[in-house]
């Protein structure tokens, strides 16, 4: 059974920074592609960032594009998500994802992961 634990969530003050962290177990973790996505109140969810299993690739948001960047530790089974330059307009519940299998293509939807953990909030303030 997949298991997604985010942590590193909280209030910050824009122009701020964060670093959210997401603790993965159940399988393995180093052929998995994993993603970051985040839904603010009376939004749809909406893609982050993801990274290829190995971290060779990655892919952002325009939103947060040259802000943020995604990484992972294969040794610890983690992935984390590095914020920078945090907008007001970046407040939202923050997921962690994980697609159905290994390897495979980069996925920039929610429909491509059925594995979720349960979200941390991050509130920038003006």
């Amino acid at each position: 059974q997949v298991q997604l634990v985010e942590s590193g969530g909280g209030l910050v003050q824009a122009g701020g920074s964060l670093r959210l962290s997401c603790a993965a177990s159940g399988r393995t973790f180093n052929i998995y592609n994993m993603g970051w996505f985040r839904q603010a109140p009376g939004k749809e969810r909406e893609f982050v960032a993801t990274i290829q299993w190995n971290g060779g690739t990655t892919y952002y948001a325009d939103s947060v594009k040259g802000r943020f960047t995604i990484s992972r530790d294969n040794a610890k089974n983690t992935v984390e998500l590095h914020m920078n330059s945090l907008k007001p307009e970046d407040t939202a519940v923050y997921y962690c994802a994980a697609p159905p299998r290994p390897w495979g293509p980069l996925e920039r939807t929610p429909r491509g992961y059925p594995y979720w953990g349960q979200g941390t909030q991050v509130t920038v303030s003006s």
